[in-house]
């Protein structure tokens, strides 16, 4: 079951790329997965509810990720590093790219896909977490939004400059890590014995959307 879904899965992320989310059917994911439209059904209800499950599947790899490079490098808990380390990991990842930014009306959908009561859990306990350790400044008006608000901009401005004077993904990630790091975190910088607290828990943070999501995606 588990490898027929991810076949399934793995055709529908194939088609997306090549064709676009509007043009890709189920009969089309099926053809490809070479299934019967049927199966697909007996997996996900919706064409919607497949691409959440791309989407959670692609989430998956993101936070392991993300969580062994923290076990590699405490450090990558300070925020500056953090925001460079996840712009990069997003920004070369082309399914995921593509779920999120091509298509608006998808976007919109799988903006509240139903674990996000779990991706807001996580976000609140990230910055309690990066204020408890002294990662974040305390003196920053709606620090959340804000915080939030200037990293969607380095997500957003891509592709709308011109070619001539747009950076390279590394630049792009550099100037992203400068404007957190004079932002939004203090002058002082953290112990070594501090980032390994904060990346222990943080760890455990992104550790425990693990589960749901995988209980979502394959019952």
């Amino acid at each position: 079951m588990l490898e027929r879904a991810d076949r399934i899965l793995d055709a529908a992320g194939e088609l997306l790329l090549r064709h676009g989310y509007r043009k890709v059917t189920v009969d089309d994911i099926a053809a490809r997965a070479e299934v019967g439209k049927g199966t697909v059904y007996l997996h996900w209800r919706t064409k919607n509810e497949l691409y959440e499950a791309l989407m959670l599947r692609e989430s998956i790899e993101l936070v392991e990720e993300w969580c062994a490079a923290m076990r590699r490098d405490p450090a990558h808990v300070r925020p500056h590093r953090f925001a460079r380390l996840a712009f990069l990991s997003m920004c070369r990842r082309p399914l995921l790219q593509a779920l999120l930014t091509t298509d608006l009306d998808l976007l919109g959908k799988l903006a509240h896909h139903p674990m996000r009561s779990h991706d807001l859990l996580a976000a609140e306990r990230f910055f309690e977490v990066g204020e408890k350790y002294g990662l974040l400044r305390s003196d920053v008006p709606h620090l959340a939004h804000a915080l939030s608000a200037a990293q969607m901009g380095f997500y957003v401005l891509d592709g709308a400059e011109a070619a001539d004077s747009a950076l390279d993904l590394d630049s792009r990630a550099d100037a992203l890590a400068f404007t957190v790091r004079e932002a939004f975190e203090p002058a002082e910088q953290p112990s070594p014995e501090v980032l390994a607290a904060a990346a222990t828990e943080f760890i455990t943070i992104f550790s425990a959307l693990i589960p749901p999501y995988r209980q979502w995606i394959y019952g």
